[in-house]
């Protein structure tokens, strides 16, 4: 228990300070209010349409392809920012682990994710105010939690390539290269047959988002996004580890 509280409490505050840091710069608030201001012109032109079903997938399809710049945006000054500027030196000299280092600054920009989505919520209350018949609550469900899932596997690619660099526009840039090599992996596994295309089909990313669009929250599926997260969190935690003992 000592050795968990050792690690979460620190991870705790670290995240505190990061979602606060957000808020402390205009780009964080940039970033909300883009999101909102282009999710909320897909909601009234594409969600509130009269005499269609009443359906949010045009909200949560046009949210998973802003997630694309966005995540990266969120993730990119991390761990880059702090090698850059040296106050990771600080962070290193007082009793913060590695593992509380890189939890502390994942959770902090899942919070700044969820400060982001909490917002939208009032675009299906509206929908359900004024719709009749009521759509079905189980598709936004999946929605959100697709959305959820998918903001917390692109921040955890994020902060890999954040704590490989000192420079937050390289791992920018390498953020998006990750995601989108997730999303067109499938197109190469057309390419090849046997076990080598059963494993690229595996780490394909639509296949799943299109069950999550149908309604389905497949425990596969939501063990596969938290999965490849931890993975990626572990391997950063390699690498803020490597620069500790450079």
């Amino acid at each position: 228990m000592n050795a968990v509280l050792s690690h979460w409490l620190p991870a705790w505050a670290l995240a505190r300070r990061e979602l606060s840091s957000y808020f402390r710069q205009p780009a964080g608030w940039i970033i909300i209010a883009l999101f909102l201001l282009l999710t909320g012109v897909v909601f009234a032109f594409a969600v509130l349409v009269p005499a269609r079903p009443a359906s949010m997938r045009a909200f949560f399809d046009a949210s998973g392809w802003l997630l694309l710049p966005v995540a990266p945006a969120i993730s990119m000054r991390l761990l880059a920012e702090e090698f850059r500027t040296g106050t990771v030196e600080g962070l290193m000299t007082a009793p913060v682990s590695t593992p509380a280092l890189v939890l502390g600054k994942f959770l902090g920009s899942i919070l700044f994710l969820l400060a982001m989505l909490i917002p939208t919520l009032v675009y299906p209350i509206t929908l359900l105010a004024v719709s009749d018949p009521t759509p079905d609550i189980g598709p936004i469900l999946a929605g959100y939690s697709c959305l959820l899932l998918l903001g917390i596997l692109y921040l955890a690619l994020g902060l890999l390539a954040s704590s490989a660099t000192s420079n937050a526009t390289l791992a920018f840039i390498v953020t998006l290269f990750l995601i989108l090599a997730l999303l067109l992996v499938g197109t190469l596994g057309r390419q090849v047959e046997g076990t080598l295309r059963d494993i690229i089909f595996a780490m394909s990313l639509p296949p799943r988002l299109s069950d999550f669009a149908k309604g389905v929250i497949a425990t596969n599926h939501v063990a596969w996004f938290l999965s490849l997260s931890a993975l990626a969190c572990a391997f950063a935690m390699i690498f803020v580890q490597w620069r500790r003992w450079r």
